[in-house]
C-alpha cells in the first residue's frame, strides 16, 4: 500500500526535477477538476492552478477575496483527480500573518499539493507590494512548515514588481536574493516577457525563474533560450473559456443561432476523461 506522506515527498522531489533552465516547464493553468485533468491528459508534467480561475469558478473575485478554506477544497479535488505533481496559487497566502501562512502550507499539503506560489503584492488597496522584509517572512514561514513536515515543497515566490509598476530589474533582483534566502525555491516574474529583461532576470537571479506568458509573448522556446525555467499562462485559459461562454450566450440569446459551440469536445471524449481514476 501507499504511503500518503511518501507519495507527496516523491510528487514533491519530481515537481522540482521539472524547473530546468533552457528546458522550461510549461503550465497551462487549471482552475477545477474537468480544466486539471485536460492538462494532464494533453500531456503536462504537472497542474498548476491559477489563483483567478479558482476564485471566479467559485463566485469569488481574485485578490485575496476568497477564504482559504474554500480555496484550497478547490486545490485538494485537482490534486486528487491527476497523477502528476500539483502547484497551488495561494496568492499572498491566505493570511494577515506569519504564522497564518505557515498554517496555510501545512494546509496546501495536507491537500496533496507539491508546490506554492506566494505573492508579494499588498493586500487589496493597501498599496502596490509588501515590504521586502515583511515577504521574506511570509516565506520563511511557509520553507519552515514545509521541511517540519519532510515534504520538499517547491515555494514559488512572486515578485510583483513589474505587473504592479513598483520596479525594474534592479528592484526585483534585489527582492528576489531576499526572498531565496528566506528559504524559496524559484523566482516568478509576471508583467514582463521583454526578452532582454527577461535575459537579465534569467542570470541575475540564482534560482529557476518563472514567467507569465500569453498572447503576444514570446513563444516558449524562445523563453528557454533566454533562460526560463518555467513558463506559466496565469489566467489566460480560464479567460478564454469564460470569453466562449459568453460569446455562445450572446449568440443564442441575440441571433438564436450555435456557431459558437462549433469544435467542442465531444460529449463522449469529456465524459470519459471525467470517468477515468486517478
Amino acid at each position: 500500500m501507499t504511503n500518503p506522506a511518501t507519495e507527496l515527498r516523491d510528487r514533491a522531489l519530481a515537481f522540482r526535477s521539472l524547473h530546468v533552465p533552457g528546458r522550461p516547464l510549461l503550465l497551462p493553468n487549471a482552475w477545477d477538476v474537468a480544466s486539471a485533468r485536460l492538462v494532464e491528459d494533453a500531456g503536462a508534467g504537472a497542474v498548476a492552478t491559477t489563483s483567478a480561475g479558482v476564485a471566479w469558478a467559485l463566485g469569488a473575485a481574485d485578490g485575496d477575496r476568497l477564504d482559504r478554506d474554500r480555496a484550497l477544497r478547490a486545490v485538494e479535488r485537482i490534486a486528487g483527480a491527476v497523477r502528476v505533481p500539483v502547484t497551488a496559487d495561494i496568492e499572498g497566502g491566505y493570511a494577515q500573518d506569519p504564522q497564518g501562512v505557515a498554517d496555510t502550507v501545512r494546509a496546501v499539503l495536507a491537500a496533496g499539493a507539491a508546490g506554492v506560489n506566494i505573492e508579494d503584492a499588498a493586500p487589496h488597496g493597501t498599496g502596490p507590494m509588501r515590504p521586502a522584509g515583511e515577504q521574506a517572512e511570509r516565506i520563511a514561514a511557509a520553507r519552515a512548515a514545509a521541511d517540519a513536515t519532510g515534504v520538499p515543497l517547491f515555494v514559488n515566490a512572486r515578485v510583483d514588481t513589474f505587473l504592479r509598476g513598483a520596479g525594474g530589474v534592479d528592484d526585483t533582483l534585489e527582492r528576489a536574493a531576499v526572498y531565496l534566502a528566506a528559504g524559496a525555491d524559484g523566482i516568478f516574474v509576471p508583467g514582463t516577457v521583454d526578452p532582454g529583461t527577461v535575459k537579465e532576470l534569467a542570470e541575475g537571479i540564482q534560482a529557476p525563474l518563472n514567467v507569465l506568458a500569453g498572447p503576444g509573448a514570446p513563444p516558449a522556446g524562445e523563453l528557454a533560450a533566454l533562460g526560463v525555467a518555467r513558463v506559466s499562462v496565469g489566467s489566460g485559459v480560464a479567460e478564454a473559456a469564460y470569453a466562449l461562454v459568453r460569446r455562445a450566450a450572446r449568440e443564442l440569446l441575440g441571433s438564436g443561432t450555435y456557431d459558437a459551440q462549433t469544435g467542442g469536445l465531444a460529449y463522449g471524449e469529456l465524459n470519459e476523461l471525467m470517468a477515468g481514476k486517478r
